[in-house]
C-alpha cells in the first residue's frame, strides 16, 4: 500500500494556514511575555512548532489503518499513563497533571490521550455496520471515553476532561444516534449538572471549579476573586478597538497568563477587532479544509478520525474564544496552535498528521 502514497496528495494549503496561525501565536507570545519572567517563551514555542511539523510528517507516513488495528494497546497505554500521573505526577497549583521528565520538561499524558480516543472511537464505530445505534452500542462508546475522562477529572483537570466530550459526541452523532437517545442523554446531563451545583453533598467538582464555571455569568460579583480573569479579559478585548492599541492590560500585568489561556484576549487588545476577526477566519478555513478531507476519506474509519480532530479543534476554539469574551466559563482550555505549551502544540500537529495520513490514502484501494 505504501507505494501508492505520495506527498503530492499532502494538504499543503492546510499546512500553510496552520503555520500562519502558529506564526501569529509566536508573535503574540513574544509581545505578551516581554519584560516578564516568561521572556523567551516564544523561542521555546518555535522549537515546539518545528518539532510538531516534523512529527506531523512522520505521522502522515504511518498507515492509520495499522494504528487502528493496534488501538487497544494504545488505549491501555494511555490509561496506564494517566495512572502514572496519579502516582508519580508532579503537583502544581493544587493539581497533579504532569510527569517530570529529564531536562526539566514536563509530560502531560492527558493531551496525548485525546489522540488515542479519536482513534479508539473511530475504530469502534467503523466496525458497527448498522445505521442506528443500540443502547448497548451507545453505552460502550460512552465507556471508551468516560474511563479516561474520569481519571483526568480526578487530577483535577476539568478543562482537558471536557475536551474528551466532543470526541464522544461526534462519534455517536456520525455513528447513527437515535433522537430518543439524544434526548435521554441531554436530560441526564441536565440532571447531573443540576445535582453538581445544587446538591451540597455531591462533591464531583471542587469549590473553586464550581466558581470558575459560574463566575462568567456575573463576574462583577467577585471582581477581585473568581471574576477577576473574566473582567480583565473583557477589558483587554474591548480596549483593542477596531485596529488595536498599545496593550496596556497585557503589558501592565493585569491580564492573567496572556501567553496561554488568554492569548486571544492579548492578541485582540494589540490588533483590535480586525486582527481578531482575521485569526477566526484562519481557524474557519482550517476547519473547512479538515471537513473536506473527511469527505474524501477512503473509508468509514478515516472519516471518523478526521471528524474527531474537527470536533476537538472546534471545541477548543469555541470555549477559549468564548471564555475571553465572557460567554464561556474559565476552564483552562488553550487556544490551539496559538497558546504557549509543548503538549498542546505537539498533540495538534500529531492530530493534523493523522488527517494528512487519511488524505494521502484517499486513492488507495
Amino acid at each position: 500500500m505504501s507505494r501508492y502514497v505520495s506527498y503530492r496528495d499532502f494538504d499543503w494549503l492546510l499546512l500553510v494556514f496552520v503555520l500562519l496561525i502558529c506564526g501569529m501565536g509566536v508573535m503574540e507570545i513574544h509581545s505578551a511575555t516581554m519584560h516578564t519572567k516568561f521572556a523567551g517563551a516564544h523561542i521555546k514555542q518555535m522549537y515546539w512548532v518545528v518539532a510538531g511539523v516534523g512529527m506531523m510528517f512522520l505521522m502522515s507516513l504511518v498507515n492509520y489503518q495499522a494504528l487502528l488495528e493496534q488501538i487497544h494497546w494504545f488505549y491501555i497505554a494511555g490509561v496506564g499513563s494517566l495512572m502514572g500521573v496519579m502516582v508519580f505526577g508532579q503537583k502544581y497549583l493544587g493539581a497533579r497533571r504532569w510527569i517530570k521528565m529529564p531536562g526539566g520538561n514536563h509530560f502531560q499524558p492527558s493531551e496525548w490521550v485525546k489522540l488515542i480516543l479519536i482513534l479508539a472511537v473511530a475504530r469502534y464505530f467503523a466496525e458497527l455496520r448498522h445505521r442506528e445505534l443500540s443502547w448497548s452500542d451507545f453505552m460502550k462508546a460512552a465507556a471508551i471515553v468516560g474511563v479516561p475522562m474520569l481519571m483526568v477529572l480526578a487530577q483535577p483537570d476539568l478543562g482537558t476532561a471536557l475536551t474528551y466530550v466532543p470526541i464522544a459526541i461526534m462519534g455517536v452523532f456520525l455513528g447513527g444516534m437515535q433522537w430518543k437517545q439524544g434526548v435521554a442523554v441531554g436530560l441526564l446531563a441536565l440532571v447531573g449538572v443540576t445535582a453538581v451545583f445544587a446538591v451540597p453533598r455531591v462533591h464531583v467538582l471542587k469549590t473553586y471549579q464550581k466558581q470558575r464555571l459560574t463566575s462568567f455569568l456575573d463576574p462583577e460579583l467577585d471582581p477581585q476573586g473568581s471574576g477577576y480573569q473574566v473582567e480583565q479579559s473583557k477589558i483587554a478585548v474591548g480596549s483593542g478597538g477596531l485596529w488595536g492599541g498599545k496593550g496596556s492590560q497585557t503589558h501592565g500585568n493585569f491580564l492573567p497568563v496572556p501567553q496561554t489561556d488568554f492569548i486571544f484576549a492579548a492578541f485582540s487588545e494589540e490588533h483590535g477587532f480586525v486582527g481578531a476577526l482575521g485569526v477566526l477566519l484562519l481557524y474557519f478555513i482550517v476547519l473547512m479544509r479538515l471537513t473536506q478531507n473527511a469527505q474524501t476519506a477512503p473509508d468509514r474509519a478515516g472519516t471518523f478520525v478526521v471528524m474527531g480532530v474537527v470536533a476537538v479543534l472546534s471545541f477548543h476554539i469555541l470555549v477559549n474564544v468564548g471564555m475571553v469574551v465572557g460567554f464561556m466559563p474559565v476552564t483552562g482550555i488553550p487556544l490551539p496552535l496559538m497558546s504557549y505549551g509543548g503538549s498542546s502544540v505537539l498533540f495538534m500537529f500529531l492530530a493534523l498528521g493523522m488527517v494528512m495520513n487519511v488524505r494521502m490514502r484517499r486513492f488507495v484501494n
